[in-house]
């Protein structure tokens, strides 16, 4: 099939779910946007404490784990077999600047996360909230007959009610559904946030290869211990969190920084008039 440019009137419901939060899924493990940015950067092929040196906020055990796992993940090669090789970006990995620069502008324009915040960060921050399973599908959902109440949206999305509960609820925290009204029972609807994915999703799908994001090769040899650790900055979980005191740091590349401040996301005006949902019981 030839390939084809995403659009940005791409229709959210148009997209494969199940492709996109399999390509989510190689890109979603925390500094793997830091490690291929820090990557794509050089010209020449990457030891482990060469990245490392570039990410002080991150140990050199963590940069050779997270590494080893992009380069099975077809992310990355290795430029040679002998231990201790330098990595660089594969095609695969190089094209990944286009789902960055879509995840960015959808950061930008839709959520505000305060302070001065590295391009990177903002870029894992947007993949946090949209990589878990069968949320692609819930905002598909209510993309198409939005407002909805989540028995439907469950009935509609082919899921669980408990487990349709579970992810309406992570998407509220994150910012991409909202209820129409303060009553338990009231229905559901897409944020701006929310409503705005349609070229995210494309990128997304675009980019990913069934095979490549299906294909997992054996696992990689073990990563030599790290021979530092950095402390300057709390490492505590794999939390989005953790990258705050990062905003500030001039140890980060400053070619990863954006500056200006964003809206929160919101319902759409239209829907909070509404008295009467549109379906549901």
């Amino acid at each position: 099939m030839p390939a084809t440019s995403p659009s940005s009137a791409t229709s959210i419901g148009s997209v494969d779910a199940r492709r996109v939060e399999d390509a989510f899924s190689l890109i979603a493990p925390k500094w793997t946007t830091w490690s291929a940015q820090t990557l794509a950067q050089q010209s020449s092929p990457m030891r482990v404490r060469d990245v490392a040196a570039r990410l002080p906020f991150v140990s050199e055990q963590l940069v050779g784990k997270r590494l080893a796992q992009m380069h099975a993940d077809g992310l990355v090669t290795r430029v040679g077999d002998r231990h201790g090789a330098p990595y660089q970006l594969s095609a695969f990995g190089e094209s990944l600047s286009r789902v960055h620069d879509a995840l960015a502008d959808w950061s930008q324009a839709h959520l505000s996360l305060g302070g001065r915040v590295a391009g990177a960060e903002r870029i894992e921050d947007a993949v946090r909230r949209l990589h878990l399973r069968d949320s692609t599908a819930v905002i598909q959902a209510l993309d198409t007959g939005g407002p909805m109440r989540f028995v439907h949206i469950a009935e509609e999305a082919g899921l669980d009610n408990g487990w349709t509960r579970q992810r309406l609820n992570r998407l509220q925290v994150d910012g991409l559904v909202a209820r129409t009204g303060p009553r338990h029972g009231d229905p559901y609807v897409l944020t701006d946030a929310g409503r705005a994915l349609g070229p995210v999703y494309a990128a997304v799908e675009h980019w990913s290869d069934p095979v490549a994001t299906r294909h997992r090769s054996a696992p990689p040899p073990p990563v030599a211990a790290a021979t530092r650790t950095h402390t300057g900055v709390p490492l505590a979980s794999d939390n989005i969190r953790t990258a705050a005191a990062l905003r500030r740091s001039a140890a980060a590349p400053s070619a990863l920084f954006s500056h200006a401040p964003q809206p929160q996301p919101r319902v759409p005006t239209v829907v909070t008039t509404q008295s009467t949902p549109s379906r549901g019981r």
